[in-house]
């Protein structure tokens, strides 16, 4: 209880300082999180999509089903159908999503959460990895546990649209506290479930507009909090900045929902703000100050850069941009609408790996429209482009 470790729980940190070693914090090997189990099994989906990696997959099989009875048996504290949080450990984590600060998750006259708490981004966290778990099942001749999951999943979907969303403010809740009460907050949470696709189509459309307009869009990037919440605080951790992670996965689901316009947004505002970062490197996190003529982002002060997070942010942007979808499977790359910033007239993808085979793709802009065409192709694949 110490760790808030149970079976089949992916783990949250593990720390080898001073005070980990001696107890001082729980942190040496710490499971308080409740996105890390679901988001295992997603990125299972992920690699078996991206690589066709059999042999890997099935070898890390029971992990992934020991993940999914965690989801199950212990995700779900009180039976009903939503994966919550409640900390064990005397002096763990009080918030155990991604924005794990103390003060994240709130309603909207600003009283903190008493849980357990069922987070928004988790529940479609939950979704998409019973569906790609389902895909892999399928892979390894478990058709009726397949179904299982794809039941589940549907499920929770249509018990999500009915509990989160939040007509007046056209967005979803940031979470149900232990009483089921929706926190009716304007928060860039909403925008995972776009990523994951547990949203409904009209419904993501309004989220889109919502985190797009400009209390929530400063400029430079959707902000952690909209401007107009009580808790809204440009310098804060969580209650107001911008992280290039959560908009990398924002623009993702944008661009699912064919708001292609949104994520060029989104990467347009990131390229623009890495221009004054040093070495150009994107950080953890900056302020979320709306952009002001000749004037760069306000960094945030600790802020970590190199961040694994805001690195691979980089990636997941143009992915989305240019509406890149890898099929290792079968032997496939689709480009669906490719798209540029007006910042960028040229972009070169170089050695992208499909199984044995490898392709360059160009792109190039021709005034509104984005080209694309093959530099080079080694190995069979085959590359759509959808226009």
């Amino acid at each position: 209880p110490e760790r808030d470790a149970e079976p089949g729980k992916i783990v949250h940190e593990i720390r080898h300082g001073e005070m980990a070693r001696l107890g001082e914090v729980p942190f040496g090997c710490y499971y308080g999180t409740i996105d890390a189990t679901p988001l295992f099994v997603m990125l299972a989906g992920a690699y078996w999509r991206r690589t066709g990696d059999r042999a890997f997959l099935e070898s890390i099989w029971p992990n992934v089903e020991r993940a999914l009875d965690w989801i199950d048996h212990y995700g779900d504290l009180d039976g009903d159908g939503f994966v919550e949080y409640s900390r064990r450990s005397s002096n763990g984590l009080t918030s155990q999503g991604w924005k794990d600060s103390f003060d994240a998750i709130f309603h909207r006259d600003g009283r903190l959460v008493e849980g357990p708490v069922a987070l928004c981004e988790v529940q479609g966290y939950v979704y998409a990895a019973r569906k790609s778990a389902a895909t892999l099942a399928r892979l390894f001749g478990q058709d009726d546990h397949a179904q299982k999951l794809e039941r589940q999943a549907e499920e929770l979907r249509e018990k999500f649209e009915r509990d989160f969303w939040c007509e007046e403010i056209s967005t979803y809740a940031l979470a149900l506290d232990g009483e089921k009460r929706a926190c009716e907050v304007r928060a860039s949470n909403a925008g995972h479930a776009l990523f994951t696709g547990i949203a409904s189509r009209p419904r993501a459309w309004r989220v889109a507009h919502t985190l797009l307009n400009e209390s929530s869009f400063s400029g430079w990037g959707i902000r952690t909090l909209d401007a107009n919440e009580v808790r809204y605080n440009p310098m804060s951790y969580h209650d107001g900045s911008v992280w290039p992670h959560d908009n990398s996965l924002i623009a993702l689901g944008l661009a699912r929902y064919g708001r292609k316009d949104g994520a060029v947004k989104v990467l347009t505002g990131l390229f623009e703000a890495i221009q004054h970062f040093d070495l150009q490197r994107m950080p953890e996190l900056f302020c979320g100050f709306r952009q002001r003529p000749h004037e760069g982002p306000t960094l945030y002060p600790v802020a970590c850069a190199p961040q694994s997070w805001a690195a691979g942010a980089a990636f997941l942007l143009v992915q989305a941009c240019l509406g890149l979808d890898i099929d290792a499977p079968a032997a496939r790359i689709c480009l669906d609408r490719p798209e540029l910033p007006p910042c960028i007239e040229h972009l070169t993808l170089r050695n992208l790996r499909v199984g044995e085979a490898a392709v360059d793709l160009v792109f190039e802009r021709y005034g509104k429209d984005v080209g694309a065409h093959l530099g080079r192709r080694e190995g069979e694949v085959v590359v759509v482009v959808v226009k």
